[in-house]
């Protein structure tokens, strides 16, 4: 898609530091971070939002899943650490493609919002 922001990021149109990258996702440090480390996880694959994710997603959101906690383990993240998704307008979801935040190095709060 080619008027989506991360969509651009994925393909490189977008230069980013990756903290990880490989065929289907790639991470990179937040510009408006909410916690020390503030990382997001985005699909290559445009997808617009939780909703939108169809049953042949299903493997690329176990290796999703899969990664987070590596991607987490690589940050130091060994105390613990937040995985959020925002979906729609209501969970403040501001870039349409799905992505996942991970944040850590401070203590959360809950409720959370």
């Amino acid at each position: 898609m080619s008027d989506c922001i991360f969509c651009s990021i994925g393909s490189h149109e977008i230069p980013t530091t990756a903290v990880y990258e490989d065929d289907e996702i790639i991470a990179f440090n937040d510009l408006d971070p909410q916690a020390p480390v503030h990382v997001l996880v985005i699909t290559k694959k445009h997808i617009s939002s939780l909703d939108d994710v169809s049953e042949g997603d299903k493997t690329l959101m176990g290796h999703i899943m899969f990664k987070i906690h590596e991607i987490a383990a690589d940050l130091g993240l060994d105390n613990g650490y937040r995985v959020v998704i925002n979906n729609g307008e209501d969970a403040f979801q501001t870039v349409k493609h799905l992505h996942f935040h991970i944040l850590g190095k401070r203590k959360m709060t809950w409720p959370p919002g």
